[in-house]
């Protein structure tokens, strides 16, 4: 009898070379040979062998009438199990590291990446794979986000004792479905806040007040650089892929008694408040796109802030709005990243 939760069900499977015995290699070959001319619907045992080959995504079940010989198989193509072994009936499971387990519902659990196909065995192994192997992709010139950042970026520089500097890549940044909840239910609960009170704000009921902001921080890697899509090993060094990868802290680019995270209107703007809090780690810099639930908002820094989800200063250098320091990091959504020099 068969275990209805292994993967036993699957009829092609792909061994690297020298992964099987050379018994266990002329068995297969026997048994495809006879899978032609045998209709009989004894299941086929399967040795315990590595599954580093590639596993047909058909559920039919593995029998001796299926064509099966290891010459051929190598033209199925599927997903790739990467160091798990296991057996095609039992729904034993071998892992180099964790051992062996007869869990069935373990292979429930097994999740591919829909970007490079590699399998893992818990969903939060995947999502984490996903915020740093396909963290960040380059916009190609023909992408019309490209030219709206370029043009919000450029247009918004406001620096007239500096030229505009040069851009290099903008890249947009795939949070992960977790980190895009968060943001979701943050906003969700500012506007549920804000129709409760007495004074109604029409922005913070309709979407929380989401405005587009800019943030600069400082980088170690070539983020991005020649289709690049993963964050480096220097995190916290690197700050931009710290960001991406961890979110926005309550001590990233606060104002002077650690509230909040700073955000700006301009960019301009923010690459001064970036200089002025620069550590000398690092001279490249890049300029996040976000998107930002500013809630209620406190037009000075004097007096109680409890009430409120983000303060604003710096009011009479750029615009009415220019620093806005937020609160909660998962207000705080990143989408764009801007790399640029020239300064």
């Amino acid at each position: 009898m068969r275990c209805s939760g292994s993967i036993c069900s699957n009829t092609k499977v792909m061994h690297r070379p020298g992964t099987a015995s050379p018994e266990v290699q002329r068995k297969g070959a026997s048994m495809g040979s006879a899978g032609k001319n045998d209709t009989s619907s004894r299941s086929m045992k399967a040795p315990l062998l590595e599954l580093n080959g590639v596993v047909s995504s058909t559920n039919s079940p593995l029998s001796a009438s299926s064509n099966f010989s290891i010459s051929n198989v190598s033209s199925f193509r599927g997903m790739s199990f990467g160091r798990f072994s296991g057996c095609y009936e039992c729904g034993m499971v071998v892992d180099p590291v964790l051992g062996t387990s007869r869990d069935h519902s373990l292979w429930g659990s097994i999740c591919s990446c829909p970007d490079c196909g590699e399998i893992f065995m818990k969903a939060d192994s995947l999502e984490l794979h996903q915020a740093v192997r396909h963290a960040v992709s380059e916009l190609s010139p023909e992408d019309t986000s490209k030219n709206i950042v370029e043009i919000i970026f450029q247009s918004s520089w406001l620096k007239k004792q500096a030229p505009i500097c040069k851009i290099d890549r903008i890249l947009k940044v795939h949070n992960t479905q977790r980190t895009i909840s968060k943001f979701e239910e943050h906003r969700d609960s500012i506007k549920a806040k804000a129709a409760k009170l007495p004074k109604k704000q029409p922005r913070c009921i309709a979407d929380g007040n989401e405005l587009l902001r800019f943030h600069c921080t400082t980088f170690e890697c070539s983020i991005g650089l020649n289709g690049s899509s993963n964050l480096c090993n220097a995190v916290p060094n690197c700050k931009i892929c710290s960001i991406i990868k961890n979110g926005f802290k309550e001590s990233t680019g606060g104002d002077d008694d650690g509230h909040g995270i700073l955000t700006t209107e301009t960019s301009g703007k923010a690459h001064d408040k970036a200089t002025a809090l620069e550590d000398g780690s690092s001279n490249k810099r890049a300029m996040l796109v976000c998107r930002v639930i500013a809630g209620r908002v406190k037009k000075s820094m004097e007096g109680n802030i409890e009430d409120y989800d983000s303060v604003a200063a710096g009011m009479e250098v750029y615009s009415n709005l220019d620093e806005l320091y937020v609160f909660n990091p998962r207000a705080i959504l990143p989408c764009f990243v801007v790399i640029y020099r020239g300064f």
